[in-house]
């Protein structure tokens, strides 16, 4: 991934175990991170743990959300669907013209009380579209790594899983799959336009399901594409 290699990442409420998970696979892979929160010391503090992980050499550092997200124009989002708007619409004076906003956002029931294996309905149609109403024009959304399991992120081992990009970008495309093929183990797949995002986002409702069914950390796989298919 040329195209992102000399700029920085902020994943913003990247506190959390999806955040942190990203974090340490990129940090490993020699991607400069920035993890926002917001309490800045304690992305300080999720920051100096991923760094004794990842080696001394890992470009890893933490800021409250607003000074990561101005300190970056690759923002990746985090956070649980309640939190999301109310995010996006306070960093808006923050974020850069021109930026890309990758969205990891899944409209769960468990949001209000419900059962995180049934998703929400969105006006907007999905999280990710509804993030892409709320970031300031000019700034291109892409919807990625809802699949990816947590706890694996968090682990050593190679991840056992596909990611699908949903973007109306090409280049927020191209960076999405950068991103993800630095993960050992993932590869990254082109799933369409952002208005497919709904679809990621229930099939992640479903994975919780039979995660918490089966008592595993499952992923998806998808077969029988040419191989240029996953590059």
């Amino acid at each position: 991934m040329s195209a992102a290699k000399s700029r920085p990442i902020a994943i913003l409420g990247g506190t959390g175990p999806a955040g942190m998970g990203l974090a340490l696979r990129w940090a490993r892979a020699g991607e400069t991170v920035i993890l926002g929160s917001r309490d800045g010391e304690r992305a300080q503090e999720a920051a100096r743990k991923i760094k004794q992980r990842a080696g001394n050499e890992a470009r890893i550092s933490g800021l409250e959300n607003s000074a990561a997200c101005a300190s970056a124009d690759i923002l990746v989002l985090t956070v649980p669907f309640e939190a999301q708007a109310a995010l996006l619409k306070q960093l808006k004076p923050a974020i850069r013209p021109g930026s890309i906003l990758i969205d990891a956002t899944v409209a769960l029931a468990a949001s209000i009380g419900g059962r995180a294996s049934r998703t929400l309905s969105v006006w907007q149609g999905s999280s990710a579209q509804q993030a892409a109403e709320l970031v300031p024009k000019g700034v291109t959304v892409a919807a990625a790594f809802h699949n990816l399991s947590a706890e694996l992120l968090n682990g050593d081992a190679p991840v056992d899983c596909d990611v699908i990009v949903c973007s109306d970008d090409a280049k927020a495309n191209e960076i999405t799959h950068g991103l993800a093929a630095k993960i050992p183990g993932v590869r990254a797949i082109d799933g369409g336009r952002l208005e497919n995002a709904r679809i990621l986002e229930q099939i992640t409702a479903l994975l919780i399901g039979l995660n918490i069914r089966h008592k595993g950390h499952g992923g998806i796989r998808i077969t029988g594409l040419p191989p240029e298919a996953y590059k």
